[in-house]
C-alpha cells in the first residue's frame, strides 16, 4: 500500500531492526570469532497507478556477515601451522634444556670422570685416585641414565597430551556437526542465514584445526564438511567421525590413531596431520626419538670403549682386567600380532657402524628383512642370524631363536633404551686395570743404544699374552726370540709377539737383551691408565671418526639448533597470524566508531519516520473533520 502511513510503518520497522544490529555489533565487540553484521536495505515493491507507479516504503532484504572467506580459510590454515609450532617449539626448548644445561647436561659428570681417569694414570698406586675414578664412573652412569629418564618421561608427557588432545578434536568435531545441523534447520525454516550460528560454526573451526589440520567443504544445505589434509572424514553433515588412540603393536606406551566411520575403523596416519597433534608426532619423531638414540649410542660407546680398555690391563692384584661399566645390551621387542616364537639374543658388533635408531625385523616366509621403524626404509643386513654367523645390522648382532610366523615383526631398540641401562660393574677400586699386563725392560747389562718405547697390547685375548719373552741380539741388526729365529731389525721397527707390540728405537750392542714378562701384582705401572684416560678422545662413532667428546658437542649442538629453529619458526608464523587476523578484522570486526555513527544514523531515521507517521496522523485527522462537517 502506498500511503504514508503503511511507508512511515515500514521505515519504522527498518530503521528499529538496523539500530538492533548495529547495537549487536557493538555488544559483541570483543566476542571471539564474532563476525560484524550489516542490515541490507530494499526498496518494497509500489503500486501502479495510471500516472506511473508510487513507492511503498523500505523493507530489509537480509543481516548478512562481513567477511572474507578467503581470509578464513588462510586464517584456519594458520592457526593449523601455528599450533603444530608452538607445540614442537615448547617441547623442544625443553628437550635442548635436559642436553644443554649445566645440571642435567653429560659434559661435566664426563669430563669429571676422564680426569679421575688421568689422576689414576698420575698416580697409579694411589687408593684415593682410584676410588675417585669409581666415583666418577658412578656419577657419568648415572648422568646418562637422569637424561634418560628425562626424555622419556617427556615421551610419556607427549603420550598424555596426544590422548587429551584426541579427546578436544573429537568434542569439536561433535559440536561442528550439531551446529550443522541447527544451521540446516534455521536456514530451512526462515530462509535466511542464522549468523550467530555461523559464527560459532567457524570458531569451531578454528579452534579444531589448531589441534588437527583440517579441510573443509560447503554442502548445498549450508552443512560443513570437515576433513584432514590426508583426506580423513571428521564430521559429514550432522555426523562426526571419532579419532581414538590406539597401542603401538611393541611398546604398549606409544601411541597410534585410528578413525572410526561407518565403514569401520580404519589407521589415521599421523604424516597428514596438522595442528597441535602434528606437533606433538613431529617432536616424538624428530626430536624425543633421535635424542634418545644418539644418547644410548653415546653411553654404548662409552661402555663397550672404556670396558675394552679395562680388559686389556691387570688390575692393582696382578688379575685379566674385567668391565668397568655393565655391558649394554640392545632391547628387543615383539609384536602383539606375532604369530610365532621368533626371538632375538643381540649384541654389539661394531660401534663404529651404530646409528643407535630403532630397527623393525620382519618375517617374510623366506627371509628376515630389516629397516628403519621410524620411515620404514629398508637397511643391509648380512649374516644368517646363527650363533656362529648372526645378522649384522647397522653395527648390531643378532642371533635368531624360535620359529617366525610369516609377516612377524620384531623391533630392536639399539640405542633408544640404552642410556637407561648403563650403570656400573665394578665396586673394588683396586680392580681398576691401570697396568698393562706385561712388562718390559732392557738388561742392566746391555751396552748398546737400544731404547724400548712404550709397550701396547693388541689382543688381550691372546693366551701367550704374559708368557716371558727374551729378544735378544745375536748379530748386528739381527735378534732373536726366546733363543729362535735370526729377525732383521732396522732402528723404529715395530716388534709384536704374543699379541702385544713395543717399538725398538736406537743400535743395539751384541748381546743386548729385552725382557718382556707379566706385570705382577700392586705395580706402579700406569701405561693402561693413560689408554683408560684417552678413552674419550679415540675414534669410536661414525666408522671411527667421531670421538666421544665430539659426538657430545653435536647433539648438544643439533637439539639446541632444532629448538632455536622451532623458536624462529613460531615467531615467524606468529607474524604471518597477527597479519592475517589484522586483515580479518578490518572486513569482519567491529569498529565502534563507525557503529555509534551508524546508531546516529538510524536513530535520526527512525524520527523522521516516526514524523512521518506523526504527519499523515494529523492529516487523516483533518480528513476526518471535513467529513464530519
Amino acid at each position: 500500500m502506498s500511503d504514508p502511513f503503511s511507508i512511515g510503518t515500514s521505515a519504522l520497522l527498518a530503521f528499529q531492526r538496523a539500530m538492533a544490529t548495529a547495537s549487536n555489533n557493538v555488544a559483541n565487540a570483543s566476542t571471539p570469532g564474532y563476525t560484524r553484521q550489516r542490515v541490507e536495505f530494499s526498496a518494497r515493491i509500489g503500486q501502479g497507478q495510471g500516472f506511473g507507479f508510487l513507492g511503498a516504503g523500505v523493507q530489509i532484504s537480509g543481516v548478512n556477515r562481513l567477511l572474507n572467506t578467503f581470509l578464513i580459510s588462510r586464517l584456519d590454515s594458520s592457526a593449523s601451522e601455528l599450533g603444530r609450532l608452538q607445540v614442537l617449539s615448547g617441547l623442544a626448548n625443553r628437550v635442548d634444556r635436559v642436553v644443554s644445561e649445566s645440571g642435567t647436561s653429560l659434559s661435566r659428570p664426563i669430563s669429571d670422570f676422564f680426569d679421575s681417569a688421568q689422576g689414576v694414570a698420575t698416580e697409579p698406586t694411589s687408593a684415593a685416585a682410584r676410588q675417585a675414578m669409581l666415583d666418577g664412573g658412578e656419577n657419568a652412569a648415572a648422568r646418562f641414565r637422569t637424561q634418560a629418564n628425562q626424555l622419556n618421561q617427556l615421551d610419556l608427557e607427549t603420550g598424555q597430551r596426544i590422548g587429551n588432545t584426541v579427546d578436544e578434536v573429537n568434542s569439536l568435531s561433535a559440536q561442528i556437526a550439531r551446529l550443522n545441523r541447527d544451521i540446516v534447520r534455521a536456514r530451512g525454516e526462515f530462509n535466511q542465514p542464522p549468523n550467530d550460528l555461523l559464527d560459532a560454526r567457524d570458531q569451531a573451526v578454528r579452534q579444531l584445526s589448531a589441534k588437527i589440520g583440517v579441510i573443509t567443504f560447503e554442502q548445498d544445505d549450508g552443512a560443513l564438511n570437515v576433513q584432514t589434509a590426508s583426506g580423513a572424514s571428521l564430521v559429514l553433515g550432522n555426523n562426526s567421525q571419532t579419532i581414538s588412540v590406539t597401542r603401538d603393536p611393541f611398546r604398549l606406551d606409544r601411541q597410534q590413531l585410528s578413525i572410526t566411520s561407518p565403514l569401520g575403523v580404519t589407521s589415521l596416519p599421523t604424516a597428514g596431520l596438522g595442528g597441535e597433534l602434528a606437533g606433538l608426532f613431529n617432536f616424538r619423531n624428530q626430536v624425543i626419538d633421535p635424542a634418545l638414540a644418539q644418547l644410548g649410542r653415546m653411553a654404548i660407546g662409552l661402555t663397550e670403549s672404556f670396558n675394552a680398555q679395562q680388559r686389556a690391563g691387570v688390575d692393582f692384584n696382578g688379575n685379566a682386567g674385567t668391565d668397568f661399566f655393565r655391558p649394554i645390551v640392545p632391547s628387543t621387542l615383539p609384536s602383539i600380532n606375532n604369530g610365532g616364537t621368533a626371538n632375538f639374543t643381540t649384541g654389539i658388533s661394531d660401534v663404529g657402524a651404530m646409528s643407535g635408531r630403532d630397527i623393525v625385523l620382519r618375517w617374510d616366509g623366506t627371509n628376515w628383512q630389516a629397516r628403519l621403524a621410524s620411515t620404514g626404509a629398508s637397511l643391509p643386513m648380512t649374516g644368517t642370524g646363527t650363533a656362529g654367523d648372526p645378522f649384522i645390522v647397522e653395527g648390531v648382532s643378532l642371533e635368531v631363536n624360535g620359529v617366525p610366523a610369516v609377516g612377524d615383526d620384531i623391533l630392536v631398540r639399539t640405542g633408544s633404551d640404552a642410556a637407561r641401562q648403563m650403570a656400573m660393574a665394578m665396586t673394588d677400586p683396586n680392580r681398576i686395570a691401570a697396568a698393562l699386563p706385561v712388562r718390559s725392560s732392557a738388561a742392566l747389562g746391555n751396552t748398546g743404544n737400544g731404547i724400548l718405547g712404550p709397550l701396547s697390547i693388541v689382543d688381550p685375548s691372546d693366551p701367550n699374552l704374559q708368557a716371558p719373552v727374551t729378544i735378544e741380539f745375536t748379530a748386528p741388526g739381527i735378534y732373536s726370540v726366546n733363543g729362535a729365529g735370526a729377525f732383521p731389525y732396522t732402528p723404529g721397527d715395530t716388534i709384536a709377539i704374543n699379541g702385544w707390540q713395543v717399538t725398538l728405537d736406537g743400535t743395539p750392542a751384541v748381546g743386548d737383551q729385552f725382557n718382556f714378562g707379566p706385570m705382577g701384582a700392586r705395580s706402579g705401572d700406569n701405561g693402561n691408565a693413560r689408554l683408560l684416560a684417552n678413552v674419550g678422545n679415540v675414534g669410536l662413532f661414525n666408522g671411527g671418526n667421531q670421538n666421544l667428546t665430539a659426538a657430545l658437542s653435536e647433539m648438544t649442538s643439533q637439539f639446541g639448533g632444532i629448538a632455536r629453529q622451532a623458536e624462529y619458526t613460531l615467531g615467524a608464523q606468529q607474524a604471518i597470524d597477527n597479519q592475517l587476523q589484522t586483515e580479518r578484522d578490518a572486513v569482519s570486526g567491529v569498529n565502534l566508531d563507525e557503529e555509534a555513527a551508524n546508531l546516529l544514523k538510524f536513530q535520526q531515521s527512525y524520527q523522521a519516520a516516526a514524523q512521518i507517521i506523526s504527519i499523515a496522523n494529523a492529516a487523516f485527522d483533518s480528513l476526518l473533520a471535513a467529513v464530519r462537517r
